[in-house]
């Protein structure tokens, strides 16, 4: 197994020679049990015969900084990877693999909700491993999940983003944890049920707060949304893949709810979600006019899974067999691909990551 030092060979301990055979050396104990800052200077100062004692205290006291950050804050400390290598197998250079939730521990999902291209692909992901995966997630991955989803839920009560999905989010967890503990029980979690619980209880009140937010009105002197033509009111429209988001602007005006109702563009709707799916594909050659598409669409939508569409996503290179967040801007004017890849193409090789993907490519 892997030691915890800063040189693989080392087995972790110190040891001197004494008259009565080796012993183990041990420096400082009592000031390692406190979460102070340990002057290497000082203990190195008057001792010359122990100058490896500094190296040996300041990897003790890095440790001890870190359990101490990991236990009383609500972020990552020790990986912010940008990329990590998906691996599925042992073979001669590498040993192991690569599970969900080491992925979900080194990929920096916590600078990725910040950014909004990414919020709801981060979301969505969330919420996949709600439904299934929670359970096959270690303990560590388990507490960086809920400290990343509370960043989720602060995120929505500051900004007022996209509060229906990480209703949704909710609403899935809660199912799932009310589940696990009081019909599955305590044999499927990793830790203590009641610490379940209270992550049930926490979740009832992130609830409560989403339910009980007010969007307070924006006051514009100039121009607003009612102020453009029809047209761009119609493209505007035209633009949202979300039904839910067509009914909710439809809403606002008597004006949006004619438009929102019109055929075309719940025809458009179907065309973009079903028509690559087997029995739809004649849906753009349907000429009727006695056709409800909105009917049509939700009658497809219980059959058939919506296309999903996301500002950014995760990027998989199927030369390196590495897990990514692609920096476009990087990317463009660096020529940076967001890991370090040896094909001769690295355009060709990539591969953007569905929520549902990233799950399926920690499936044994």
């Amino acid at each position: 197994m892997p030691f915890l030092g800063k040189d693989w060979r080392s087995p972790g301990w110190s040891w001197t020679k004494t008259d009565h055979g080796w012993k183990r050396i041990v420096f400082f104990g009592h000031e390692l049990e406190d979460n102070k800052e340990i002057d290497l200077k000082e203990l190195c100062s008057d001792n010359n015969e122990n100058l490896f004692v500094g190296e040996v205290c300041e990897l003790a006291n890095t440790k001890r900084k870190k359990e101490f950050y990991n236990n009383n804050t609500k972020s990552q400390f020790v990986f912010r990877d940008k990329w990590i290598y998906v691996q599925k197998g042992s073979t001669k250079e590498r040993h192991g693999y690569c599970t969900l939730g080491e992925a979900l521990n080194r990929l920096d999902f916590s600078s990725a909700i910040q950014d909004l291209r990414r919020f709801n692909y981060v979301a969505k992901l969330f919420q996949l491993i709600a439904r299934s995966q929670l359970t096959s997630l270690s303990g560590a991955a388990q507490k960086n999940y809920f400290n990343i989803l509370e960043k989720i839920v602060r995120k929505v009560l500051e900004d007022h983003y996209n509060p229906r999905l990480v209703k949704e989010l909710l609403q899935d967890l809660s199912s799932t944890l009310h589940s696990l503990t009081i019909h599955v029980g305590r044999c499927v979690l990793v830790g203590n049920v009641n610490i379940w619980l209270c992550r049930l209880e926490t979740i009832i009140k992130w609830q409560q707060e989403l339910n009980n937010m007010q969007i307070p009105k924006q006051m514009y002197t100039g121009m607003s949304f009612n102020d453009l033509p029809l047209h761009m009111h119609n493209k505007i429209l035209c633009k949202l893949s979300d039904a839910c988001d067509i009914i909710n602007l439809g809403q606002a005006t008597p004006t949006l709810h004619i438009l929102s109702e019109n055929r075309t563009l719940w025809k458009k709707l179907c065309q973009f979600h079903f028509s690559d799916k087997p029995f739809c594909r004649n849906l753009g050659l349907t000429r009727g006019d006695n056709v409800d598409w909105k009917l049509m669409y939700f009658t497809l939508q219980k059959h058939y899974p919506m296309k999903e569409q996301y500002g950014d996503t995760l990027h998989f290179c199927k030369h390196c067999s590495i897990l990514f967040w692609k920096d476009r801007h990087v990317a463009l004017f660096l020529k940076d691909f967001g890991h370090p890849c040896t094909a001769n193409e690295p355009d060709s090789c990539l591969m953007p990551i569905s929520p549902q993907h990233f799950i399926d490519l920690f499936r044994f």
